[in-house]
């Protein structure tokens, strides 16, 4: 399995339009996809459904599988009132059902220490899946703390940090800080988008489509002096 894992320092931070900004982009370098492996609450968002809006998918570009819980809460908590419980190796079973070829984005419930279950948090699920990991991050006040604390967890369990996505005004100075003391690459400041819709992400990946193609792993990484924002 080739991909991204599409993780971030808290919820509601931005992963699923990060998600779609990146399957736009690589697109263009390649076959891309999507895969939601867990997502509570539903029965009021639905980030794959939102993903095929966004990013303008195709059938085969979209996962559309996973498991499906009432209740926007934890996932572990969501599970447990629904009566099913959630386990990191039922999980990466259905990744064997992703067709073999294309990059795959998959997007995490929450931070990397939601935990999935008693034993279990999605960190474990990243390990497990072997992929690089995108940090989606605010860019506001706080963001250093929370992106660096991401950072070294990912690095404790020996995750490779594929670089962070800032969202929100544009902030210069918290960019160099997070590159500076988490020895990381900001691949993209995304501005708020609004209206949020497919034409605004298909024109923010067309700009950003040569910065991140280094999620590829044949690509060359992008160059330090390469400007991280629009």
């Amino acid at each position: 399995m080739k991909g991204t894992f599409v993780t971030g320092t808290d919820t509601g931070i931005g992963k699923t339009v990060v998600s779609s900004l990146l399957v736009a982009a690589l697109r263009r370098f390649g076959t891309a996809g999507y895969w939601k492996p867990v997502q509570t609450g539903i029965e009021q968002d639905d980030d794959t459904e939102e993903v095929r809006r966004l990013a303008s998918c195709e059938p085969g570009e979209i996962a559309d599988f996973g498991v499906r819980l009432p209740r926007p809460l934890s996932p572990h908590l969501s599970a447990h009132l629904t009566g099913c419980s959630l386990a990191v190796k039922d999980l990466a079973k259905m990744s064997e059902r992703l067709r073999g070829g294309r990059h795959w984005i998959v997007e995490g419930a929450g931070g990397v220490l939601v935990p999935l279950n008693d034993r279990e948090t999605i960190a474990d699920l990243i390990s497990r899946l072997q992929l690089p990991a995108l940090v989606v991050a605010r860019s506001g006040l706080g963001t250093i703390n929370h992106t660096l604390l991401t950072i070294s967890e990912l690095r404790r369990r020996s995750i490779e940090v594929a670089g962070v996505a800032m969202v929100g005004q544009p902030n210069n100075e918290n960019r160099k800080a997070i590159e500076l003391h988490g020895g990381t690459v900001v691949l993209a400041q995304v501005p708020v988008l609004d209206p949020l819709d497919p034409k605004a992400v298909e024109g923010l990946a067309s700009r950003l489509a040569e910065r991140l193609r280094c999620l590829s792993p044949k690509a060359q990484p992008p160059a330090r002096e390469m400007p991280a924002s629009l």
